[in-house]
This record gives structure tokens, C-alpha cells and sequence, in this order.
């Protein structure tokens, strides 16, 4: 059955949930207090890379990681169709890199389980390795290739998302600056601070680092802080192309078509700050050049930061509220917005239309932390 639907919060998981959900025939509003894709969806480096980014096993996160980067061919060939504009998405793999026998080990101990879950992997050494990586540190002594990880240029994703919101026929409001829940049980309705309302069947959060602000709202706790992530990209004329992903345990580099080499993420606690500081991309240069030694002779021409929502435990908030089956939650994806974005937007689809979700999704249930203390 359609029903109409209200989106608060119009970065990269609000605007995947809205395309998915338009697209099933709901009539969808994305309500947003400044721009869409304007912290951490448009910082984000754009990587899809579940293996790399999950070292410890196979639980339900690493699950919902995977789901999502398997539906990603099909999801952004639908966004760029939508929106008639294209974006970068390269199926490039990934490498990750170790320095001593003790890290090689553990690289091995990481493939054996992710060979159950559909990595084809290898790790590579010595010569096979700097064939496949030319400018790779000679310090380094192997690396986990990875071929099915990928990544996109994320700034042109989100907007690609937002456009194919808006042809599809979604309702996008932006620069809303403070929004307030009024009803949320018989109906659906949401203030904005210039006096205008919009109501609606449903409300799905995608609130991000904001979500926590809904706490006395729904009498839960919601322990999501933004984390300043720091990035730096380098111009890569002149230089030796980088040809995957590369992970290492300080952080990641990344080439994209446009000519840039993206290097993050210097990571800090400062509330809602997303000024830059020199402290944050100097730790970036510091392990960069041991990766890439041709970094150490140059400047990065860019820097910038983003507010990346993290929870207590790591994990999104994505479910139906048990006191009020109007609300379903989206947010909390710390640094992996981009990736679960299509996985994300799946999920809300089923419990905004009442289908039974996978049971391993209840890890992420956002009622988890218990009620607000009175």
C-alpha cells in the first residue's frame, strides 16, 4: 500500500532511502537543516570495501557491508539512470599492507574467513606485489588483494541520489535550520523553524550525527556523536599512478579519475566542528609517505573535514521504534554511509512496509540502549 513518508536528514542514507522508497510507489519528503550531502556524505572518500574495513570476522555489520556492496552495481547503474548524470565508480580492488611477519600472518588469518563470504583474495608478495602497486614502499613486505572491492567519487554520488530524488518525484526541502517533532502516533507531523509543517504516514530518521537531538522525543537513549574524519588529496600529475585501494593500519589512499590521490581519514572528538586542523593532516603525511614514497617531496593542494555519526557501539541505528510503529531509523553509519547506502535503504523499505527483516538485522535495532532515564 503507498503512503507518504517523511524523511528527516538529506545526506547519502536519507537520499538512498528516498530514491529506494519513491521507486516502490511511496510518496516521499526529504526535510533537511542545511544541504543535502553536506557533511559527512559529500566528505566521504567513496570506498566500498567491507573486507578491508572489517579485520575481525564475520558479524551481522560485516553482513550488512557486504549485502550492500553486492547490490551496488545494479544500485548506482539505477542512480545514474534516474538522474540522467554520470559518477565515478570503479571496480578497482584493494590492497592491504603489511610491514612485518606478524601482520602477514594476521592478513592470512583474515582471508581464510573472508574466502567463506565470497572473497577471491590473495596475498601477495615481493615481486607479484609491486607489479601490481609500482610505487608501493619497498619497506612493504605483503599485501591482501582484494579484487572485489570498489569505490566512487562520492561529492558526484550524492548528487546524482539527490537529482534522481527529485526526477522520480521526491519532495526535497533544504536549509530547514532546526526541525521539531510535533505527533508522531495518530499521524506524522514535523516543525520546521520558519513556521511551515509537513506531515505525512511515516517518519524515517537519517539525522545522522543529529539523531541524538530525538532522545527526549521517543524516550530513548540515542548515543550517536559526530567524529571529525580529516582527509588531504595530492594532485597525481607527474607522478606513479595508484592503481587499487590501499589500506594500511594508519588509514587509506585512493586515485580517482579525476587526477586527485585521496588520503584519510585523521579522525577527532570536536563536537560539531568540521574546521580543519594542521595537527589532523599532519598525521595523514606522517604515515602516507611510508606507504607511497613519492608523497614525501609533495604538498596536498586540498583539505578538508566532515562529521562522520558514530554510536556507542559501532553500529547503525536501523529499525522500528517498539513504542511508535509510525518511526523507523536510519542512521549512525559512522564512516560507512556511501557503502551501506543501498543495504540501508532496503532495510528501511522493509520495516516502513511491515515485512519481516533477516534476523541478523536485529543487532542494529535503535530501541537497544534502553529508555531515557526521568
Amino acid at each position: 500500500m503507498s503512503e507518504t513518508i517523511v524523511v528527516m536528514g538529506g545526506g547519502v542514507v536519507g537520499l538512498s532511502c528516498a530514491f529506494e522508497l519513491q521507486r516502490r510507489g511511496h510518496q516521499v519528503t526529504v526535510l533537511e537543516i542545511n544541504s543535502c550531502g553536506g557533511q559527512a556524505s559529500g566528505a566521504a572518500a567513496g570506498m566500498l570495501a567491507p573486507y578491508s574495513e572489517n579485520m575481525e570476522g564475520a558479524d551481522p555489520f560485516f553482513g550488512l557491508c557486504l549485502q550492500s556492496l553486492q547490490r551496488y552495481p545494479a544500485w548506482q547503474a539505477a542512480v545514474k539512470d534516474a538522474s540522467g548524470q554520470q559518477f565515478e565508480y570503479t571496480e578497482s580492488g584493494s590492497l592491504y599492507i603489511a610491514y612485518h611477519d606478524a601482520d602477514l600472518l594476521a592478513l592470512e588469518g583474515r582471508l581464510r574467513w573472508q574466502r567463506q563470504f565470497g572473497s577471491s583474495g590473495v596475498v601477495l608478495e615481493g615481486d607479484e606485489l609491486f607489479r601490481l602497486e609500482p610505487g608501493l614502499s619497498r619497506d612493504v613486505r605483503a599485501a591482501l588483494y582484494t579484487p572485489e572491492e570498489s569505490h566512487l567519487y562520492a561529492p558526484h554520488y550524492v548528487k546524482a541520489l539527490e537529482e534522481g530524488c527529485r526526477r522520480i518525484g521526491v519532495q526535497i526541502y533544504e536549509q530547514l535550520e532546526q526541525l521539531a517533532i510535533e505527533e508522531f502516533a495518530g499521524e506524522v507531523l514535523i516543525a520546521a523553524q520558519d513556521g511551515r509543517r509537513f506531515n505525512g504516514d511515516k517518519l524515517l530518521v537519517c539525522s545522522g550525527a543529529w539523531a541524538a537531538e530525538l532522545e527526549a522525543a521517543f524516550g530513548i537513549r540515542i548515543p550517536v556523536y559526530p567524529i571529525r574524519g580529516q582527509i588531504c588529496a595530492y594532485h597525481t600529475a607527474g607522478m606513479t599512478a595508484v592503481n587499487h585501494m590501499v589500506f594500511s593500519s594508519q588509514g587509506y589512499l585512493v586515485q580517482k579519475e579525476n587526477g586527485t590521490l585521496v588520503c584519510g581519514a585523521s579522525e577527532d572528538i570536536a563536537g560539531f566542528d568540521t574546521s580543519v586542523t594542521e595537527r589532523g593532516i599532519d598525521r595523514l603525511r606522517r604515515w602516507n609517505k611510508r606507504v607511497f614514497p613519492f608523497l614525501t617531496e609533495v604538498e596536498p593542494f586540498h583539505r578538508w573535514a566532515g562529521l562522520r555519526p558514530s554510536t556507542q557501539d559501532g553500529l547503525p541505528l536501523i529499525g522500528a521504534l517498539p513504542n511508535a510503529n509510525r518511526v523507523v531509523f536510519a542512521a549512525g553509519h559512522y564512516r560507512n554511509g556511501i557503502l551501506l547506502s543501498p543495504a540501508t535503504a532496503e532495510l528501511a523499505a522493509c520495516y516502513i512496509e511491515g515485512r519481516e527483516p533477516a534476523a541478523f538485522t536485529q543487532a542494529f535495532d535503535p530501541a537497544r540502549f534502553g529508555a531515557v532515564a526521568r
